[in-house]
């Protein structure tokens, strides 16, 4: 499924993928991005103010404005990988699959040396993402995760993982996931959610 967005929303309906390709200008360079398939950025000089993404076998297309500036065309190549990773995770993990990752990124991160008796989702965490308790092994994972880009909930997991191991936020528990290369990009979005949800909410209109 394509995720579509514009810049200064102005809400204009984006172009049709099919139409994009025929009038497209050539494709710039692709580029890679760590632990995620290729990225193609495509610009248009028919593409005014929307800008779209979508899976193409084993890489990722951006379709941007052409008038866009390389750091603005980076900063909505992030964007729009968030939107695609969110739409993809969509369903719902269970349980009994939350768990099954937090086994797989204990191996692959911790040397399968945090082992989580338990990994659960809960309702009553609205100011923090995950808890744990070491002394039972528990892992506790907020609801407002759902939904979220899988990298983000992996961070999460790992994070409570490495708690397992040290109880504080020191130099010995940071080291702890250094293996995990989306540790930056992770803690950036969880932040970024953090100060969306502070912005004043403008007023519901009612009807006369």
């Amino acid at each position: 499924m394509p995720a579509d967005s514009s810049p200064r929303g102005s809400g204009e309906t984006p172009l049709r993928r099919a139409a994009e390709s025929s009038r497209r200008a050539a494709p710039s360079p692709t580029v890679h991005s760590p632990g995620t398939s290729a990225v193609e950025v495509r610009r248009s000089s028919r593409r005014r103010r929307t800008v779209s993404a979508y899976r193409e076998g084993d890489r990722t297309v951006v379709l941007i404005p052409a008038r866009m500036s390389e750091a603005e065309e980076r900063r909505w190549v992030t964007v729009m990988l968030d939107k695609l990773a969110a739409q993809e995770s969509k369903r719902m993990l269970g349980d009994g699959e939350l768990a099954e990752r937090a086994e797989r990124l204990s191996g692959q991160h911790l040397e399968g040396r945090a082992r989580a008796a338990s990994v659960r989702w809960v309702t009553n965490q609205n100011t923090r993402w995950g808890s744990c308790t070491p002394a039972e092994g528990s892992i506790r994972l907020s609801h407002r995760l759902q939904g979220m880009p899988e990298y983000v909930v992996d961070y999460v997991l790992l994070h409570e993982l490495a708690h397992l191991l040290v109880p504080g936020h020191g130099p010995r528990f940071w080291r702890l996931l250094e293996s995990y290369p989306r540790t930056e990009r992770a803690r950036g979005y969880l932040e970024g959610v953090v100060a969306a949800d502070r912005l004043p909410h403008l007023p519901v209109a009612r009807d006369e």
